[in-house]
């Protein structure tokens, strides 16, 4: 394998609810979600039957045959998020979804600007490690001359681009996830809005790790009352199945060839969708990331060497004045409890399955606790 990935040395064999178990049987508690994918749980009945059932019919054929589980499932979705109006193209991954939305805009306007923001993060493919605030990971080919970053809520600088004329997209994560878990706040949400329909500039939310129910709402940017032009979606859209897609203004106007792909919106792929939908529906899972987040925020604020908890419904960062990294391992390895890091050293990203209990948020704080007795951590 070409080594590109920090691996713990733990495997997990199998998955059911919020929990992983390893080869020798040991059961962990998944607060991780495997980067906010497991969205109603690993081995959800439903979703396996669901996929089954596909999968003895006909598990795949390319886009260029009627496949009416796409319009099932673009129904269902426009329903459930609240944009029952807008188009939904489909493909495989968050990274995809992302480059097909700024190659969209750009069609659109005819211009190549964007507008990003200081720590986003929105994939590694061209144009999207373009319009990431990581240096490390852009290659000589991925030119990044074209994009201007800001800090959140800079509107004020943010205008005196758009002014310019040149400038096809503003992107904005819901919540920058990897950044750990900074939340732009409602104004300056209704501000980039008000500024994109000023200069005639597009509008994209990605909303790869914030949305799908994570927050408490379908996506975060609906704490802010705003309707973004193009929403990008991954992680938990397919809850272990590589799917994402991206949903469009009605405004916008398709035409033959303008976007592709091979995978994108295959039988298994609209199948596993589908499924996590009528969870979501049946079990109330965002009802449920709204309530058991505020609960988490709340008994986890009360320990005192939390300094904060950030974000919103099951997408939370927890911050500490000294790096989690010890921490965190001893989480994994002694309470046996997977938690996320983030770009920020000092930040504890928690992302688990949107059906998570009473039981498993007392055993994450009991977990934290515990670990906090051990005075290494609190060395800075």
């Amino acid at each position: 394998m070409f080594d590109v990935y920090p691996i713990y040395d733990l495997q997990p064999v199998s998955a059911l609810g919020c929990y992983l178990y390893d080869q020798s049987g040991e059961k962990y508690l998944d607060f991780y979600g495997g980067h906010a994918v497991i969205s109603i749980g690993h081995s959800h009945p439903h979703y396996i039957s669901r996929i089954e059932r596909q999968l003895k019919t006909i598990g795949f054929y390319s886009n260029s045959i009627v496949n009416p589980l796409q319009e099932e499932f673009a129904a269902l979705l426009g329903t459930v998020s609240g944009y029952p109006d807008y188009q939904l193209f489909l493909v495989n991954s968050g990274a995809e979804a992302n480059e097909n939305a700024l190659k969209l805009a750009s069609f659109t306007t005819g211009k190549k600007g964007i507008v990003s923001f200081n720590k986003a993060f929105h994939g590694r493919t061209s144009a999207t490690v373009a319009v990431t605030d990581n240096p490390k990971i852009r290659a000589a080919i991925n030119p990044s001359d074209h994009v201007s970053f800001f800090s959140l809520e800079d509107l004020k600088g943010v205008e005196n681009v758009l002014s310019n004329g040149e400038t096809c997209a503003v992107i904005i994560e819901g919540i920058q996830g990897i950044a750990g878990i900074n939340v732009p706040s409602d104004h300056f949400l209704k501000g980039l809005r008000k500024l994109c329909d000023q200069y005639g500039v597009v509008l994209i939310l990605d909303e790869i790790q914030s949305g799908y129910g994570r927050t408490g709402k379908f996506f975060a940017h609906q704490y802010a009352g705003i309707q973004a032009d193009i929403i990008t979606m991954a992680k938990g859209m397919g809850n272990g199945f590589p799917l994402g897609g991206l949903i469009i203004n009605p405004s916008f106007e398709a035409s033959h060839g303008l976007l592709g792909t091979t995978f994108g919106g295959n039988h298994l792929a609209c199948a596993a969708g589908l499924a996590v939908l009528e969870v979501f529906q049946k079990e109330r899972l965002i009802e449920n990331a709204q309530a058991k987040g505020q609960q988490l925020k709340q008994l986890l604020s009360e320990i005192d060497a939390v300094k904060e908890v950030r974000g919103h419904g099951l997408m939370l960062g927890v911050r500490f004045d000294f790096n989690i990294r010890s921490l965190r391992q001893h989480l994994l390895f002694e309470e046996k409890i997977f938690f996320g890091s983030s770009s920020d050293p000092n930040i504890l990203r928690l992302l688990p399955p949107l059906s998570i209990g009473d039981s498993q948020v007392d055993q994450l704080v009991a977990g934290l606790i515990n670990s906090l007795k051990n005075e290494e951590f609190l060395i800075h």
